[in-house]
C-alpha cells in the first residue's frame, strides 16, 4: 500500500515537472521536499522558507539544517501575517487569510525562477478537519501533492523514516498564533510570550506541547505521559510563565489534542 502511494506521489511530481516547495521544516513538507528532489532532481525544485513572527526562530534554524541535509536549493523570505488585513482580528478564517498571503509571496518565486508550480504539505489527514488555508490554495492553482496520493501523517511518518529523514517522528507543529483563542488580537508580544513558554516546556524533555493562550491564561497541552513531568516541575513552570506575563497557568487534563482551538467553532 505504501509503496503505491509512494509511486502515485512520484507520478504527480513527475506530471509537474519543476516544483516550488512551501517549506516550514515540518513532518510532511519534509518528507515533499524530499519526494520532489528524488523524483525531479536537485534542479527542478526550490525549497522556500516564509520567517515571520509567527514562526519560531529555531524551526527556521532546523529549516535551514535539513534543506542542506537533502542537498535542495533553499531560500528564506521574509513575511509577516501581522501586516495582512483582517488577520490580527483572528476570527475563523486567519488561516485563510495567511496562506493567501503565502502563496502570493511564492508565486512570483516560481515565476521569477521558471518553476511550473507552487506545492504544499497538505496532507488527507487535513480532509477532515477545519482548514481554511486549503480554500486560498484552490483560488491560486496551489497543489497539494501528498494529498492528491491520499497520503495520511502515520503513513508519511513511516516513509520518512524508511528515507532516514530526522523528521520521521518529529511533533506535530503549528504557528503560533493557532496557540491565541479565537476573537483575541494577535500582537507580536502575544507571539513572543507563547514561543518563550513553549520552548521553557521544551527544555523540561516534554516532547509535544502547546501553550494555548486565552487572555492571561496559558492552558498547557502535553501528552498525557508527559503530564508527571508538568507536575514535577509545577514551581518553576509557574514562576517562568508568569515573568513571560501569564497570570494563570493551567494543565489541561484532556492533554495535547491537534486543532483544539477549533472546538469552538461550530
Amino acid at each position: 500500500m505504501l509503496t503505491e502511494k509512494y509511486g502515485k506521489l512520484a507520478s504527480i511530481l513527475q506530471e509537474m515537472e519543476s516544483v516550488v516547495v512551501a517549506f516550514s521544516g515540518g513532518v510532511d513538507s519534509t518528507f515533499l521536499l524530499k519526494a520532489a528532489v528524488d523524483t525531479l532532481g536537485t534542479d527542478h525544485v526550490l525549497a522556500v522558507t516564509a520567517d515571520s513572527e509567527t514562526y519560531p526562530s529555531s524551526e527556521l534554524e532546523e529549516a535551514k539544517q535539513l534543506a542542506e541535509i537533502i542537498g535542495v536549493k533553499h531560500e528564506v523570505i521574509h513575511t509577516s501575517e501581522l501586516a495582512i488585513p483582517g488577520y490580527a482580528e483572528n476570527n475563523k478564517n486567519r488561516c485563510y487569510f495567511c496562506k493567501s498571503s503565502l502563496f502570493d509571496h511564492l508565486i512570483p518565486v516560481m515565476e521569477a525562477k521558471g518553476f511550473n508550480n507552487v506545492i504544499y504539505g497538505v496532507i488527507a489527514d487535513d480532509m477532515n478537519e477545519y482548514r481554511p488555508g486549503m480554500q486560498a490554495a484552490k483560488e491560486k492553482g496551489i497543489r497539494g501533492p501528498l494529498q492528491e496520493a491520499n497520503l495520511f501523517k502515520e503513513e508519511i511518518r513511516e516513509l520518512s523514516r524508511q528515507l532516514n529523514l530526522p523528521t520521521w517522528d518529529k511533533p506535530s507543529f503549528a504557528c503560533l498564533s493557532s496557540r491565541i483563542a479565537y476573537g483575541e488580537y494577535i500582537t507580536r508580544e502575544k507571539l513572543t510570550k507563547v514561543e518563550k513558554a513553549e520552548r521553557y516546556l521544551k527544555s523540561l524533555q516534554i516532547r509535544q506541547v502547546r501553550v494555548r493562550t486565552h487572555q492571561e491564561i496559558a492552558r498547557i497541552e502535553v501528552e498525557p505521559n508527559d503530564m508527571k513531568k508538568v507536575l514535577e516541575h509545577h514551581d518553576s513552570i509557574v514562576k517562568e510563565l508568569q515573568e513571560y506575563g501569564y497570570k494563570y497557568i493551567t494543565l489541561d487534563l484532556i492533554g495535547y489534542q491537534s486543532g483544539s482551538m477549533n472546538k469552538v467553532l461550530s
